[in-house]
């Protein structure tokens, strides 16, 4: 799962990480990412956009902030947003909670070789109450590796670099993108 995250980059930093165009948009340093709270992601052509975090479908009590890569390809709710709108969310740390006993500490993880790095993540548009579009996204996760199987069996998709355009490419194969969705290889900086 990951439920919180940060994005402590400045404008710049995400600029020259992305090779972004024109930024319209400021980017707001943030310690804590939390459910609802609109956020940047990039796009097909490398575009920064600011989207609410969490699906929003009728039959949820909540948010959906996660999908997870073992069935996103079959499940409705995720399916066709996986097959045409993939985004990346950057990201410089996320949080687990780790239970220690009967305590629950909370974790800060980064990853060491990647200062910002991207989390695969899906996008669908809904209608707010007076029938205005928005766009949401939810965070794909996967089986934890290693380094966080102590903490939680779970963790967001962290992209190479080098599969991020790949990633984005929305004429790509669905089920070349799927392979893709793995725990990440690179090193994690667990707080």
């Amino acid at each position: 799962m990951c439920g919180r995250y940060a994005l402590e980059a400045t404008k710049r930093q995400l600029w020259e990480r992305y090779l972004l165009g024109e930024m319209g948009e400021d980017v707001e340093e943030r310690a804590e990412i939390f459910p609802t709270n609109n956020t940047p992601l990039i796009l097909p052509g490398n575009e920064l956009v600011h989207h609410r975090w969490g699906f929003m479908e009728a039959f949820a009590k909540r948010p959906l902030i996660n999908a997870r890569a073992e069935t996103v390809l079959e499940k409705p709710t995720f399916s066709q947003s996986f097959r045409t709108a993939r985004c990346l969310v950057p990201a410089t740390a996320f949080f687990e909670w780790e239970k220690v006993g009967e305590e629950k500490l909370k974790r800060k993880i980064a990853v060491s070789d990647i200062p910002i790095f991207s989390m695969a993540g899906i996008l669908k548009t809904y209608q707010d109450e007076n029938g205005k579009p928005f766009t949401a996204f939810s965070i794909i996760t996967t089986a934890a590796n290693e380094q966080m199987h102590a903490i939680h069996d779970r963790m967001p998709v962290i992209l190479d670099p080098e599969d991020e355009a790949f990633y984005l490419d929305q004429k790509a194969d669905p089920n070349l993108v799927w392979k893709l969705l793995k725990p990440t290889e690179h090193r994690l900086l667990i707080q």
